[in-house]
């Protein structure tokens, strides 16, 4: 009696496994349903879909991708089983003619979501989202490289938000940034994070990107584009244009570097290395041959630091 009762709660737990997902689908936006599902393998799970109210007393059937389903599927509300990642685009057609009436994508997202396989991740201070601003006046980029196995990966949506009020972004058209016309007070002190939400999928496979930051954490000097010599020895430049004004209020400082010729500004070998609060710095170095570089950091935040600014000096000349 024990065995036969054992058979058949495992009987009805199978039964109910295909609808015991129910409280995981979610309508993400118009026509786009997504389906939270576990790590586990083997996940069944009947989806709800309808037509359209349009269609009550309509003869229509389905189709998946494009294709015809076998066995077929017809009526206005019907019931799809997605099995583990196998979700897809489905639409209704009138079934006299086959003319395209409605559709609903279904995307799958695990849950949790911690096994990301769309995104690289940039570095652990960045995650896998990096967002930078030349100044405090509101507008960011935000940037992201997918992985080579899915160069295929699209933005469905994105959400951008400070303290409960929408800020408006656009993708760029590569689909690896967006650009976000924030407006902020610059003298204005901080209190909430901007937090932005990526919406991204590959296929069937859908995964979510969060990030949150202040203004400050991001703000990165434009590169100083206007560097120059004087008197043989003596280096001097300009605040970026684009940096906020009074320069007395938003100060800068530089890291000054002189490496040897022939390297990079970025080389971990170097003559001299100092940091100054003053745009010209007069280096003394017994080398006729290296290379001068120059960067910014906001002076107050000690936040992101600007590209690298050079000049490359040789025996009778400079070339900044």
């Amino acid at each position: 009696m024990y065995t036969l009762l054992l058979i058949v709660l495992h009987t009805a737990l199978c039964c109910a496994a295909p609808d015991s997902h129910q409280e995981n689908i979610e309508t993400l936006m118009d026509n786009v349903l997504v389906l939270r599902v576990p790590h586990d393998l083997g996940t069944r799970v009947y989806v709800p879909l309808t037509c359209g109210e349009s269609y009550q007393n309509v003869p229509v059937f389905w189709k998946k991708n494009g294709m015809d389903l076998n066995p077929a599927l017809q009526g206005n509300q019907v019931r799809i089983l997605v099995e583990e990642m196998d979700g897809g685009n489905y639409t209704c057609h009138l079934a006299t003619d086959g003319k395209y009436l409605n559709h609903t994508v279904i995307l799958i997202q695990l849950d949790p979501d911690n096994r990301t396989v769309i995104l690289e991740k940039k570095s652990p201070e960045d995650g896998y989202i990096h967002c930078s601003a030349q100044n405090y006046k509101g507008p960011f980029h935000c940037t992201w490289t997918k992985t080579q196995s899915r160069s295929n990966a699209a933005v469905l949506m994105v959400k951008a938000e400070r303290n409960f009020e929408n800020i408006p972004c656009e993708v760029d058209a590569d689909g690896l940034g967006l650009r976000c016309q924030y407006t902020n007070c610059p003298y204005k002190e901080e209190q909430h994070r901007i937090s932005i939400t990526i919406y991204i999928h590959s296929y069937s496979r859908l995964e979510v990107y969060t990030k949150a930051f202040y203004l400050r954490n991001i703000v990165t000097p434009a590169q100083l584009t206007d560097l120059r010599i004087s008197d043989g020895k003596v280096f001097s430049w300009n605040y970026p244009d684009s940096w906020e004004k009074p320069c007395s209020f938003f100060g800068l400082q530089f890291q000054v570097k002189v490496v040897p010729n022939g390297h990079s500004c970025n080389s971990e070998e170097y003559i001299m290395y100092n940091t100054t609060d003053e745009t010209k710095y007069k280096v003394n170095v017994r080398a006729k041959r290296y290379v001068f570089c120059v960067r910014a950091q906001d002076r107050h935040t000690s936040g992101p630091w600007s590209h690298w600014s050079q000049c490359i000096v040789n025996k009778h000349s400079v070339t900044c």
